[in-house]
């Protein structure tokens, strides 16, 4: 532990750290054709097809 991490405000909290706005990105959803794909692509979407079942029933 180093000494910045004992430091605290005037109330007596610890300063939570943030992320810096430069370092922010934008993420984004690419789909590429299935001839493309390899077999790690294909056990990855329907890994995401299954979790986006549960997510569905649990929201019922």
């Amino acid at each position: 532990m180093g000494r910045d991490e004992h430091r605290t405000n005037r109330r007596g909290r610890a300063r939570m750290a943030q992320t810096p706005k430069y370092a922010k990105i934008d993420s984004k959803d690419v789909e590429f054709s299935e001839e493309f794909g390899d077999h790690h692509d294909k056990i990855a979407q329907v890994r995401r097809h299954a979790a986006q079942k549960r997510v569905q029933n649990k929201n019922l």
